[in-house]
């Protein structure tokens, strides 16, 4: 009996471990039918579309800014005249025409235009400008772009009278954060990367909470050579290099610092001036004589102070000494944070 009972003991031990195995194989068939099912799917799902940009005809452009009406320009620029336009679909935009002469006499201006103006539009960030298209016919060539408004940071500090009451040091090192976010974008998240070629206070717009976008990126290959509205924004050693090679990240950086210093005193750029005149004030500390006397003297110098030295580093040291602009980032992001609006 005894005997006949460690048989059928052992055939359920049996029976159970075929049925637990034979478990185990439909759960790992099923898993691995699931598993594979999920990756095949994530290889059918389509990647993240990029933003279209438009091709307008010139007869488009023609009629949103009712003949390229006096009455519609909203800016003049080193490279041409910035419309505000509006499309039959009741969109507003602003319509940026490239001066005729530049056109005519830069082959850069004629070739390969379209295809550097879709790769900017690529460009999307809260403190960018977005393209959103462009036109071409001969002799004419136009980028359309998303309507910022009409301010930019020059008009509040050198054109308006009040501008610069306006503008405390809270709004200013706002400011000072926003247009380096953009230009960090520009310079690390951009694939390949994009020199803006012209950063300067009219190249930075300012939204109605005080935002900055930069402006004009990327378009430094229509004029390289231009020094209207250059001259002062980059370094010596732009001008020895030949055609677009003076351009690169240190040199976005150096008129990033002429920026700042501008922000700081109240000053215009004077075509090199500015940097002349500021530089000994930073390093021997006199900001009580750098600062703009048109607004209140702040209680806490010491964000200013730092915001001084960061000027003075993208602006006082040769290229290879200069910071990155994601260093600049980070620090004002703290600043940012002491000086919250």
């Amino acid at each position: 009996m005894k005997h006949t009972q460690k048989l059928a003991y052992y055939l359920i031990l049996a029976l159970c471990s075929s049925s637990f195995i034979a478990l185990l194989s439909v759960l790992l068939f099923f898993i691995c039918r699931n598993s594979h099912r999920h990756r095949q799917l994530a290889d059918e799902t389509p990647p993240p579309s990029k933003p279209s940009i438009r091709s307008y005809t010139l007869i488009d452009i023609d009629t949103a800014t009712q003949g390229f009406s006096h009455r519609r320009v909203i800016g003049e620029g080193r490279l041409g005249t910035v419309y505000a336009a509006l499309l039959d679909t009741g969109e507003l935009i602003a319509v940026k025409r490239i001066y005729p002469w530049l056109v005519l006499s830069n082959n850069n201006a004629g070739f390969g235009f379209s295809s550097v103006v879709k790769s900017l539009s690529s460009a999307q960030h809260p403190n960018l400008v977005t393209i959103t298209g462009y036109s071409e016919a001969p002799g004419e060539r136009i980028i359309v772009m998303e309507y910022a408004g009409v301010v930019n940071l020059d008009m509040y500090l050198h054109q308006n009278p009040d501008g610069g009451f306006l503008l405390n040091w809270s709004h200013r090192v706002k400011i000072a954060a926003g247009a380096a976010r953009g230009l960090q974008y520009l310079h690390e998240s951009m694939a390949p990367s994009v020199i803006h070629g012209c950063v300067k206070p009219s190249n930075i717009l300012i939204d109605a909470k005080l935002s900055a976008k930069l402006s004009d990126y990327g378009l430094n290959f229509l004029a390289p050579r231009e020094k209207r509205g250059l001259v002062g924004y980059v370094d010596e050693e732009y001008w020895q290099g030949e055609g677009v090679q003076g351009s690169c990240k240190e040199n976005d950086v150096y008129g990033y610092g002429v920026v700042l210093l501008e922000l700081l005193s109240g000053r215009g750029c004077e075509e090199g001036w500015l940097v002349k005149w500021a530089l000994p004030l930073i390093k021997e500390m006199r900001f009580s004589e750098l600062l703009d006397p048109r607004i209140e003297y702040p209680s806490d110098l010491k964000p200013l102070m730092r915001m001084g030295k960061v000027a003075l580093a993208c602006v006082g040291n040769c290229r290879k000494s200069r910071p990155a602009i994601g260093q600049v980032v980070a620090i004002f992001n703290n600043l940012e944070a002491q000086l919250c609006v």
